[in-house]
């Protein structure tokens, strides 16, 4: 039936060693990559970009038996439409929303969300799936989720939640066979550097400027 529905999108583009590479994962490179770009840059645009780029990637990752993540795509799509409107609106009087510092009740709240979506997901793929890495798939879920809450907010340890996730990501993907889906990673990880450095200088702008003291 997935098949059927999405069959272009699941055609094979090119052939990296003996592993076919689908037209969805070559567009889900593309979009992925734009769509970290524009968040290091803090564009808007990032938002349209990467409520596209979680879609095509959903139908990926339930093809390929990875019942989470795919899951996990529509709350990135819901979170993705949040986000923009945050971006937008969320600052002091309806302004843009400033980068901002994670709170530790923030940190806290979490740290705790992480734990127990964690658990919570690892049990219903055991028992209900036939996912062959659960606790790994329910872990970047969870932490997956975490990261873009702190995206939709500005918060700048953000991308110290999705370099986590990255380092997580490259393997577990090579393990499923999507290798370019897994080379995607390793630019987001690199992505996810320069995000952290960019959203620090803008901190540290802010703090030293006139209007700021």
């Amino acid at each position: 039936m997935l098949h059927e529905l999405v069959g272009p999108l699941l055609e094979p583009a090119f052939t990296l060693g003996e592993t076919p590479t689908s037209w969805g994962e070559v567009l889900g490179f593309v979009t992925g990559v734009l769509t970290v770009w524009l968040v290091v840059r803090q564009h808007i645009a990032n938002w349209g970009v990467g409520i596209v780029n979680v879609v095509v990637l959903g139908l990926i990752f339930l093809d390929s038996g990875l019942y989470a993540d795919a899951s996990l795509q529509i709350v990135y799509v819901v979170l993705g439409l949040y986000g923009w409107w945050v971006w937008l609106y969320g600052g002091e009087n309806r302004t843009g929303r400033l980068v901002q510092r994670t709170s530790r009740g923030e940190w806290a709240g979490v740290a705790a969300g992480v734990v127990v979506a964690t658990a919570v997901m690892t049990w219903v793929l055991v028992s209900f799936t036939e996912s062959t890495v659960p606790f790994w798939d329910a872990l970047t879920t969870a932490l997956s989720l975490a990261a873009t809450y702190g995206q939709c907010r500005k918060l700048v340890e953000s991308w110290m939640l999705w370099m986590t996730v990255d380092l997580i990501y490259v393997p577990l993907y090579a393990y499923k066979g999507l290798y370019l889906t897994g080379a995607l990673y390793v630019i987001f990880l690199g992505l996810c550097v320069a995000g952290l450095r960019a959203w620090r200088r803008d901190l540290a702008g802010r703090a030293g400027s006139p209007v700021a003291a």
